[in-house]
């Protein structure tokens, strides 16, 4: 499970900081990759700005329109300024979760700085902007219309207990989905290697349930589109 470690490749002492130990970590390194893949995969989308789109073309511009869709139907026809965010959002977690399902690499989405620092900042964002937009209005929505004055204040708790919830349960959902989708990958493959090795028998029974493998590795690239919609639906919703 090394997948999910994070360690330091190298590091230095800054003393023009206050003697901080500054190093860069396996976690940076891949999000440096995911940035990379990501930049890479734009540029080539761009066609040199042909007329005959190319598929890298098509295909993030079907993205693109995806995304949109989401944004109108979720905020709204005329709210589309969010957009830029919304669709690097998802191109960013749909890049993080595809890189991670490569064997050895380190999975950057299952880690819980990085889903609770998108959650909650996302949370954070969401509210000033609703706080600048509504102003006081905005109190107004942990109050469900025609509730009885005596209900208003354990109604009042409640809402607020799962309004702030949302800051966690958003990238919790997110880390816990890859987290024990690759630990069952993980571990599944380390038994299916033992087998395969023990003897030529053991290895022709071991077809079977391989195949079930490979049909469970298919289910977590599928896993990581699917979390990558459902963190972009939310967040827009």
């Amino acid at each position: 499970l090394d997948q999910f470690e994070t360690f330091s490749l190298f590091g230095f002492n800054s003393p023009i900081v206050g003697n901080f130990y500054l190093s860069f970590t396996n976690f940076g390194l891949y999000a440096l990759i995911v940035l990379t893949i990501t930049i890479g995969l734009h540029y080539l989308s761009n066609n040199n700005f042909a007329l005959v789109p190319s598929s890298y073309s098509m295909a993030f511009e079907s993205l693109y329109s995806t995304i949109s869709s989401i944004v109108r139907g979720q905020i709204g026809e005329n709210k589309e300024i969010y957009l830029p965010f919304i669709y690097s959002l998802f191109v960013f977690v749909l890049i993080s979760n595809l890189v991670s399902n490569v064997a050895y690499n380190f999975a950057i989405t299952s880690s819980i700085i990085l889903c609770l620092g998108l959650s909650v900042t996302i949370f954070l964002g969401v509210t000033i902007l609703a706080l600048v937009k509504h102003q006081l209005k905005f109190f107004s929505f942990f109050v469900p219309a025609g509730t009885p004055l005596a209900l208003v204040p354990l109604l009042v708790v409640i809402e607020l207990v799962s309004y702030f919830a949302r800051s966690v349960s958003l990238g919790l959902r997110l880390f816990a989905n890859l987290t024990a989708g690759h630990t069952l990958v993980s571990i599944l493959s380390s038994f299916l290697y033992k087998l395969f090795t023990s003897s030529l028998l053991v290895f022709a029974v071991t077809l079977i349930p391989f195949a079930i493998f490979i049909g469970i590795l298919g289910l977590e690239i599928a896993v990581s589109f699917i979390q990558a919609y459902v963190l972009v639906l939310l967040v827009s919703s």
